[in-house]
């Protein structure tokens, strides 16, 4: 069952399956909502409505965190969410005389935040971490799996608020619809086709359909 509890005592702690793979919090200590900050290599979109000259579709930061925009220069981006972003180069432009500009920041490449892929993929290395990108295209990232990969041997581990989670997939699974392609986040460890990471799951695997669910553990201290 899904919400089933075992000790393993190759973990030191209690396994528990879980029906989904937590994401990241997305909220601080009390509880309120913190904005994606920008960061050193983000690639961007900026448009400026009804002024082409002034957009740029394509605009990377740099590594000490700035970009430039025509008319509105260098600005600081690093550590800016991109609402704010938005409010600063609007307030350059302002400042330049553009009557009420409206700007559209996009977020095209995450460049400051990682995802390790390993294991029997074509180029195993660290790769960033897209807009809303997920397992499937974190494996395309690494120039997808080897022709003897496991593919219902794939596991995500991702560690939030201080527990240590690793989720089992199929990806025959995933292209056949039979559940949904999981999001990926800064910070994930993708395995394919990993021996030391199938162990970890050899008490669940004939207990749980993969056809029709992953399996998701937390690893909690005892």
């Amino acid at each position: 069952r899904l919400n089933a509890k075992t000790e393993l005592g190759t973990t030191g702690g209690t396994v528990v399956v879980a029906p989904s793979l937590p994401e990241p919090a997305l909220t601080d200590a009390s509880g309120t909502p913190v904005a994606f900050r920008l960061g050193g290599d983000d690639l961007l979109s900026v448009i400026v409505f009804g002024n082409e000259d002034v957009s740029v579709p394509r605009v990377r930061i740099d590594k000490s965190g700035r970009l430039s925009v025509p008319v509105a220069g260098v600005v600081t981006a690093g550590g800016l969410s991109i609402a704010e972003l938005e409010a600063e180069i609007e307030r350059r432009l302002r400042a330049k005389y553009f009557r009420g500009p409206q700007v559209s920041v996009s977020l095209l490449e995450i460049e400051s935040a990682k995802v390790t892929v390993d294991g029997q993929v074509m180029k195993p290395g660290v790769y960033p971490v897209m807009p809303n990108m997920t397992l499937m295209q974190s494996v395309a990232s690494a120039a997808g799996v080897t022709e003897t990969a496991r593919l219902n041997e794939v596991v995500i581990f991702r560690t939030v608020a201080g527990t240590r989670y690793a989720a089992l997939y199929d990806l025959r699974a995933i292209r056949r619809g039979n559940y949904e392609d999981p999001r990926v986040f800064a910070d994930d460890i993708v395995l394919i086709g990993d021996s030391s990471a199938r162990r970890l799951f050899r008490d669940f695997i004939q207990i749980i359909p993969l056809l029709t669910t992953p399996i998701i553990v937390a690893f909690q201290n005892s």
